[in-house]
């Protein structure tokens, strides 16, 4: 009898053992449970900070892309564009000096060009500057043989440029040596839904392969003359350097005389029109 009891006994401490036991590690599985939601609702809480500051950011860069019809029709405006880029060595210069003078340009993107720096064209459409399109070869011969030529260059670009930053005004573009006397061309670029910008002011850099400091700032001088919209146009090809050396002079000339600063945008079309 007393052995029974001893037997009954001791089945009922193992039993409290083993509900000791599972209670504990429930507790424990719990409070690991607590430890992985808490852990997900931080990352998921820095995620959702990451994502409003991305599209803050955004709506930053696009707001300060709309600002050419809040402009009065009498004011100053000056549109920096910058043709045949990017660069590794010059555009990232020109990007710095426009981000030291919180100013927005304009780059006229060749095809070839970035797809051998796509993390600049990147960082000009983060920066909130315009993209434009200035064909894929930029030869002259070839592009201006044929329209049909010209246009599948065009598109040819406008993928390559879509490849990189995706969504952009693919309809905004300059013709290599401006459209001057192309007529059959501006007339096909317009049928086919481009808006071709030329310019009115200009600093000279292509005029001649190696150009000085001084000499910019003078040709920009002599082509400026106090004209309200201004569009002037510079390159941040690779042998352009003094392009960008000659900027920060060209930018307070302009902010000494009461300009503006604008990329060019949809709202600039009509504007600049030629």
């Amino acid at each position: 009898m007393r052995r029974n009891r001893n037997k009954k006994g001791r089945i009922a401490g193992f039993i409290v053992i083993v509900i000791a036991v599972l209670f504990l590690s429930s507790f424990g599985g719990f409070e690991l449970a607590a430890k992985n939601n808490n852990s997900h609702a931080k990352k998921l809480a820095v995620t959702n900070e990451n994502t409003s500051k991305d599209k803050a950011k955004a709506k930053q860069s696009d707001d300060s892309t709309k600002k050419d019809a809040k402009l009065p029709p009498n004011a100053k405006v000056a549109y920096l564009t910058f043709d045949d880029g990017p660069s590794a060595n010059v555009t990232p210069k020109v990007l710095e000096i426009l981000k030291e003078n919180d100013i927005r340009a304009t780059f006229f993107i060749i095809g070839s060009s970035a797809k051998q720096n796509p993390g600049l064209l990147k960082q000009e459409k983060e920066a909130g500057d315009s993209i434009g399109n200035h064909t894929y070869c930029h030869d002259y011969r070839y592009l201006y043989s044929s329209t049909d030529n010209f246009l599948n260059d065009l598109k040819k670009n406008e993928d390559v440029i879509h490849s990189i930053i995706g969504d952009h005004d693919k309809t905004l573009v300059r013709f290599p040596g401006g459209s001057f006397g192309h007529t059959s061309f501006q007339r096909a670029a317009e049928a086919a839904g481009y808006h071709y910008i030329d310019w009115n002011v200009l600093n000279g850099d292509a005029e001649v392969q190696h150009s000085s400091v001084d000499r910019l700032v003078s040709r920009f001088r002599q082509t400026f003359l106090g004209q309200k919209k201004i569009v002037i146009l510079m390159h941040d090809a690779a042998t352009k350097e003094t392009t960008a050396e000659a900027l920060p002079q060209i930018i307070k000339i302009l902010k000494d005389d009461g300009y503006q600063f604008r990329p060019i945008t949809s709202d600039s079309y009509n504007v600049l029109k030629p």
